[in-house]
């Protein structure tokens, strides 16, 4: 048995789960650059698309019973900082994934053990599981790296038109006043600018998909240039 498969298999004792199909574990942890005439269907990009639809699902769900109390807003906050590509990094090191990836070295090409490639790694894992062994198992892997990180974000949750409305309230001023000034490109992929006005305050303009966007952008340039931090 290789080293790196050797990894593999301590890394399936760490994880908690035992594969059926092993060979997925292996796919999960092979870069493209690693195969025999760099074939990417057998590296893990499709486990990693695959795994990153289920991690969506299985943090929703851990979202959705945990903060009954949470707005749409503030789930989808917390969602969004769950499983950006910098969170699943930090899974990967507590997985200690990095031991079993495989990295091409063939005539001279070198993968380098990026940040980007641990995150895709982490996916790809939870995409494996799922495969081998349905939804259950690859959220109760979910569950087991992520679910401190669900009792205590590391982003503000709240959005920068809460934010701004109560520094404009702290500040005696009356409430910030949102004008939609333009909107551009066709209607099937709009562009807004909205600029955001408080008292005795220079405006700010941001622009967005949509016109909410585009008034938290807005807001969020307000904010910046006067200092406020979101907490």
């Amino acid at each position: 048995m290789s080293r790196k498969a050797t990894a593999a298999r301590q890394l399936q004792t760490r994880i908690g789960y035992e594969f059926t199909q092993f060979e997925l574990l292996e796919r999960a942890v092979s870069h493209s650059t690693a195969l025999s005439g760099g074939d990417k269907t057998g590296s893990y990009q499709r486990l990693e698309f695959l795994g990153d639809r289920v991690l969506g699902l299985a943090i929703a769900s851990m979202l959705f019973e945990a903060f009954p109390d949470a707005n749409e807003g503030d789930l989808s906050r917390r969602l969004a900082e769950l499983v950006r590509a910098e969170t699943c990094t930090e899974v990967a090191k507590a997985m200690e994934a990095d031991q079993a990836i495989r990295l091409g070295t063939a005539k001279g090409v070198k993968a380098r053990l990026s940040p980007s490639i641990m995150a895709d790694v982490a996916e790809a894992i939870i995409g494996a599981v799922y495969l081998d062994g349905g939804y259950a198992p690859a959220a109760a892997l979910v569950q087991r790296y992520w679910a401190e990180r669900v009792s205590d974000p590391a982003m503000p949750l709240r959005d920068p038109k809460t934010t701004l409305q109560e520094w404009a309230q702290g500040g005696g001023l009356p409430m910030p006043v949102y004008t939609e000034v333009d909107r551009s490109g066709p209607d099937h992929n709009p562009r807004f600018t909205v600029e955001v006005a408080v008292a005795r305050r220079e405006p700010t303009q941001g622009t967005g998909k949509s016109k909410r966007a585009a008034e938290q952008a807005a807001a969020l340039a307000m904010l910046a240039r006067e200092g406020v931090t979101q907490e």
